[in-house]
């Protein structure tokens, strides 16, 4: 017998899959090992990239969290859309070190 997930069940489903999808720099922050959980940081990273980076670049920027090596060969990448792609992600780099250095 298969059993209908509840009202509860369900939004918290929805929550915590929007919510990664919303805001994918945050999500990727706190499972990482260097951020140790801290929420306010992650939070302000987020809040960084939100101000700097569309959606599509913040997703692409969360992948670096989990896969260091692909921010190396993005940066040493020669390709056009890669290099535009790393002027906007060291630009937000930058934004955020400013913003959230004291948390």
């Amino acid at each position: 017998m298969q059993m209908k997930p509840t009202g509860l069940a369900l939004a918290a489903l929805i929550f915590t899959t929007s919510g990664a999808l919303a805001d994918p720099i945050r999500a990727a922050c706190l499972s990482s090992d260097r951020a140790k959980g801290n929420a306010r940081l992650c939070a302000c990273i987020q809040a960084a990239a939100d101000a700097s980076l569309n959606g599509t670049d913040q997703r692409r920027a969360a992948a670096f969290f989990a896969a260091p090596q692909a921010a190396q060969d993005t940066n040493t990448s020669r390709a056009p859309g890669e290099l535009a792609f790393w002027m906007r992600y060291e630009k937000f780099g930058a934004f955020a070190e400013q913003q959230c250095r004291r948390l």
